[in-house]
């Protein structure tokens, strides 16, 4: 871990709600030159703080009006069959992301839908099929608020 300064905070503040902001804006509001911007970000980059920059999909309005998340408790456990389940769980286009957690569930998956049947129909035909899997919990997304975390 590097020693962050203040404005080392104030920069990665700034990212965090608006990463697409060029090294000479986010210079002008912490009060440094481009360059100096630059070399911070990088420093940054290198040391493991950032970790790229990210764009979000609005799933809504690309027609994915359901968002799930599913707990995952896989029927048999070791390695091969977490390696068997990664792979397979991977290869679903519906699947956002896969957490492999520890807790009552094994992964929890964030999965997008365009509808509740056409989220059934990834249930039943794509997750509950995959290697290992055992029981299964769905949490319909109502609402999401993005929170700044500990740095923002």
């Amino acid at each position: 871990m590097i020693e962050m300064d203040r404005l080392d905070r104030a920069l990665v503040r700034a990212l965090a709600r608006d990463a697409t902001q060029s090294a000479r804006a986010l210079g002008q509001k912490l009060g440094l030159s481009q360059p100096a911007t630059w070399r911070r970000m990088r420093k940054l980059e290198s040391a493991g703080i950032l970790k790229g920059r990210h764009l979000r999909l609005n799933a809504e309005a690309l027609g994915f009006g359901v968002t799930v998340f599913l707990g995952v408790k896989l029927a048999t456990k070791g390695r091969v069959s977490l390696e068997d389940f990664e792979r397979a769980v991977g290869a679903i286009p519906e699947v956002q992301r896969v957490e492999h957690v520890l807790g009552l569930y094994d992964y929890r998956l964030r999965v997008v839908a365009r509808d509740l049947p056409d989220f059934e129909r990834v249930l039943r035909r794509r997750i509950m099929t995959l290697p290992g899997v055992g029981e299964v919990e769905a949490n319909v997304l109502l609402s999401e608020e993005r929170c700044p975390g500990p740095i923002g």
